[in-house]
């Protein structure tokens, strides 16, 4: 028989030593997730599937449940356990990540999600981003006497295998998050700058050759020059509703139920949560928005202050930079600041992976953020 009050003791403890502002914080977003799925989702449930309008909100609500149990679960280990199982899930998610090309399913040109029984079009690059960052913060705190460019080398030679497999699906925007999160991880752990501008430029222009180059990555190509021209309006449709959503809205939106941007663009609800809400409740509501998530990062950025222990400051560090710059991709592509990537907004947008891998994020950073017992 399960002793429940081992149970209940080992999670009020777990309760006790966690930092309930950041645990208030992922809530408050996760929260509002759930609120603007129900009001950017009903209206094409009803439309499009001929089902009942909140179909798109329950299904929001079971991720949301089963990212708070993944949550919990990361968060109450401990942090030789946390890392431990992050290597072994590190591996399970790779080779996930190598099974898309074989097994994965393919919508609207792109073959990036694996249709797992318990989580139907799961992304496996959200599952490997946590745990690619406790990876590449292992290696370079690793106390074995290797030369330190060794160390960033082998950090490299980790994500090489992930970025050549997001460039097959190919997902661009992806592969560009992880190359951030491990340029950063590198660069605070204290390379030279040379260096690193050094292997930003090669990348970048890498990178442009294949764009402009390869024929897999010509849609890519396509949507860039379209970007730097205003006038094409196909592949700048997306982001030009999305501009006049924004527009319409105003300070304070249309209203409830009032916007048109999640009837007229697919996949509005995940790519383009930020400007379904402006048109809905106004720029007032995203300012808001953006303070709860500047909140949320200075509370991490805080407690990395404190903390001394390196690997924990890495890892701690890794994960809120992936949540900085895939935030700032999806409100810059929204603002048509950048090219359309199809990059969602942490806790806000709808998806099953995008909530299970934020939620992992999260987990792993109330874990690495516990009050230290003495």
């Amino acid at each position: 028989m399960l002793n429940f009050n081992l149970i209940y003791k080992f999670y009020y403890d777990w309760w006790k030593n966690i930092d309930k502002t950041l645990f208030a914080l992922i809530i408050s977003l996760f929260s509002l997730g759930l609120f603007f799925s129900l009001v950017s989702t009903s209206l094409i449930a009803s439309d499009k599937l001929d089902t009942n309008n909140y179909f798109f909100f329950f299904k929001h609500l079971v991720y949301i449940v089963i990212g708070m149990i993944v949550l919990i679960f990361f968060s109450s280990l401990s942090k030789e356990g946390l890392f431990k199982i992050s290597f072994y899930l590190f591996i399970i998610s790779l080779l996930c990540l190598f099974l898309v090309p074989v097994l994965g399913i393919e919508v609207n040109g792109s073959k990036r999600w694996l249709n797992l029984f318990f989580l139907p079009r799961f992304q496996p690059i959200e599952l490997l981003k946590p745990f690619i960052i406790i990876f590449i913060a292992t290696i370079l705190c690793s106390e074995k006497n290797f030369n330190i460019y060794f160390k960033y080398l082998l950090t490299f030679i980790a994500i090489v295998p992930a970025c050549l497999l997001l460039m097959m699906q190919p997902d661009i925007g992806q592969t560009l998050l992880i190359f951030l999160a491990w340029t950063t991880l590198v660069f605070i752990s204290g390379i030279s700058l040379l260096i690193i501008l050094t292997f930003f430029s090669f990348s970048l222009i890498s990178l442009i050759y294949m764009v402009f180059f390869i024929p897999k990555f010509i849609y890519i190509k396509d949507r860039i020059l379209s970007f730097f021209n205003p006038n094409d309006g196909t592949h700048n449709f997306q982001s030009d509703k999305a501009i006049d959503a924004i527009s319409s809205g105003g300070y304070f939106g249309k209203g409830i139920g009032e916007g048109t941007l999640k009837n007229r663009v697919p996949e509005a609800h995940t790519d383009y949560i930020i400007s379904v809400i402006s048109e809905e409740f106004g720029v007032v509501a995203i300012v808001l928005l953006l303070i709860l998530f500047l909140f949320f990062i200075y509370t991490v950025f805080k407690k990395i202050y404190v903390e001394k222990n390196e690997k924990i400051k890495l890892v701690l560090t890794g994960t809120i930079c992936l949540i900085i710059f895939q935030a700032l991709i999806h409100i810059g592509v929204n603002i048509r600041l950048f090219p359309t990537t199809g990059m969602t907004l942490p806790f806000l947008s709808y998806g099953g992976s995008s909530i299970v891998g934020v939620s992992i994020l999260s987990g792993i950073i109330l874990n690495l953020t516990k009050r230290k017992i003495d």
